[in-house]
């Protein structure tokens, strides 16, 4: 595993990365300026990038927000390649792979990023909306659990800087990765609030606790009547964990 010594270094506020999965640059941009300075970083995901393309990411980084890209990319080694130094170019601070897609794949992101120092890999491991009986559908008799771990080591060889996997895999993860490397666990959800479509979810206190380093959270911030007084909570509750 490529150690980030500064993964769990950030404040508390740093360790909030807000999804911005809506359909318009117009839209996520609106919410931006809603949470103003109490988030400092975003997620890009597929159905926003689909709609505005790189051009909402320049804007963020023009913000000075952190930028989480999440294309989940799976393709030949140098297509992957390709696609990770123009995630570099835009300023992208952190960048999804499929763990799926093989070490040499995996690898091949991790060596297109290392002239672009501010940039980190991660390595998805199993969704957090699939279940055993999913895996199984799949041909894979492994627990998500079990396969998380098969997958995160297999990043580790890579060389990647860390994984994004589900809050209830980030403890057993974190004993084979190592204290430095990135945990990011989306699947998390303030206590009392809608579970949506995620199966193995956790309160931001759990995963913090568990282990996460960054925690992705959507719907209870930016579908809430007050998203930044959502967001503080988080915040709040996160900072409370990192004291206990």
């Amino acid at each position: 595993m490529n150690e980030d010594r500064n993964a769990l270094s950030g404040s508390a506020r740093e360790r909030l990365i807000v999804a911005l999965d809506v359909p318009s640059a117009a839209e996520a941009l609106g919410i931006v300026d809603l949470l103003g300075e109490a988030v400092t970083a975003y997620k890009v995901g597929l159905q926003l990038f689909t709609a505005a393309g790189p051009d909402v990411v320049r804007e963020l980084v023009q913000r000075d927000r952190s930028v989480f890209l999440d294309l989940k990319l799976h393709e030949i080694p140098h297509s992957v390649a390709a696609a990770t130094r123009v995630a570099a170019e835009l300023g992208v601070r952190l960048l999804t792979v499929h763990a799926s897609g093989g070490e040499r794949m995996l690898a091949a992101a991790v060596d297109a990023a290392a002239d672009a120092p501010h940039l980190r890999i991660l390595a998805l491991t199993v969704v957090t909306s699939l279940t055993a009986a999913d895996l199984q559908q799949l041909g894979i008799a492994a627990s998500p659990r079990e396969h998380s771990l098969r997958l995160a080591r297999l990043a580790r060889s890579a060389g990647c800087h860390g994984v994004v996997t589900s809050p209830r895999e980030a403890a057993p993860l974190r004993s084979v990765l190592g204290a430095k490397a990135l945990i990011v666990t989306p699947g998390v959800r303030p206590a009392g609030t809608s579970t949506d479509d995620q199966t193995r979810h956790a309160t931001p206190a759990a995963a913090i606790r568990a282990g996460a380093s960054h925690l992705v959270v959507g719907r209870p911030v930016t579908r809430v009547p007050q998203p930044d007084a959502a967001a503080r909570a988080i915040i709040a509750e996160i900072a409370g964990a990192l004291a206990s």
